[in-house]
């Protein structure tokens, strides 16, 4: 349903005909019966200040911003919500009232909100320690949002040491701690949660090399890939008996937020949803 009066949201990307978030917002603007359209916006890097600094003038509510953007994103917006100021980098615009504009970044509360509801009911972050695999941007929001629930330890491992050891100091916390990628194994003694945030184990990649014997058979594991949605980790977890989470959810979670801001309800994350993404592929 689509009026003049209709609300306007989209998705910056370069390129971004690959994304899946007009298909899962253009799914609940359906669901819900609300006037509005999400569009995909390809938009090249030397134009991105053009377009984001756009936006209130040709009526959007706000947008998604997808790679390679994020960064620049968080330096072109007018004011920071206090998560993307520590993630340092903004997947979510709003367009305020009065045409200012807020960055958010919803990748730490996409996380935790997909894991949650995956997880076992007697499953907490605050039990055991975690592992995450991997240092980049995703890594940084889930980070985030362990530390925010409570964490008691966090061992960071990524296959350039370096990375992992800067992306601590960067946070700063001291519940970080960082080990070499070949300890990977070794650091699954007693965890409560293994996460792998690197592309290893997704489609067209190389396999992600671990031996999870020495990890718990009641420690959560989950993979932010979901292409494909059932990867080499989370079988190998499975069939140990540990639960596992995919990494779908995550895309979808992260995205309520926005979606609320812009069309005004908070929209529900199902079985249907997940379906029709996955086969949007």
């Amino acid at each position: 349903m689509l009026t003049g009066k209709g609300l306007l949201a989209g998705v910056m990307g370069w390129p971004v005909g690959h994304s899946r978030s007009p298909v899962l917002h253009g799914f609940w603007l359906n669901q819900y019966g609300i006037d509005g359209a999400y569009v995909p916006l390809a938009v090249s890097p030397d134009r991105i200040e053009q377009a984001i600094r756009a936006l209130p003038a040709l009526g959007f509510m706000g947008c998604n911003v997808t790679v390679p953007h994020k960064e620049a994103a968080f330096q072109l917006v007018d004011h920071l919500h206090p998560v993307a100021k520590r993630i340092g980098a903004v997947n979510t615009i709003i367009v305020h009232a009065d045409g200012t504009l807020e960055g958010r970044n919803t990748d730490a509360f996409g996380f935790w909100e997909n894991l949650i509801a995956g997880a076992p009911v007697t499953w907490s972050a605050q039990m055991a320690p975690a592992v995450v695999l991997g240092a980049g941007g995703a890594a940084r929001a889930i980070l985030i949002a362990l530390l925010d629930e409570g964490a008691p330890v966090i061992r960071l491992l990524n296959r350039t040491r370096a990375r992992a050891e800067e992306l601590a100091a960067e946070i700063g916390d001291p519940r970080l701690q960082v080990f070499d990628w070949t300890e990977r194994d070794a650091a699954l003694e007693g965890a409560g949660l293994l996460v792998n945030t690197t592309t290893q184990g997704m489609d067209g990649h190389p396999p992600l090399e671990i031996n999870l014997s020495a990890l718990p058979v009641s420690a959560l594991v989950t993979d932010i890939v979901y292409t494909p949605l059932t990867t080499p980790l989370l079988a190998v977890a499975a069939a140990r008996g540990n639960p596992v989470v995919d990494g779908l959810g995550m895309l979808l979670h992260q995205a309520r937020p926005g979606f609320h801001a812009w069309f005004g309800v908070d929209p529900a994350v199902t079985d249907a949803l997940r379906t029709h993404v996955l086969g949007s592929a």
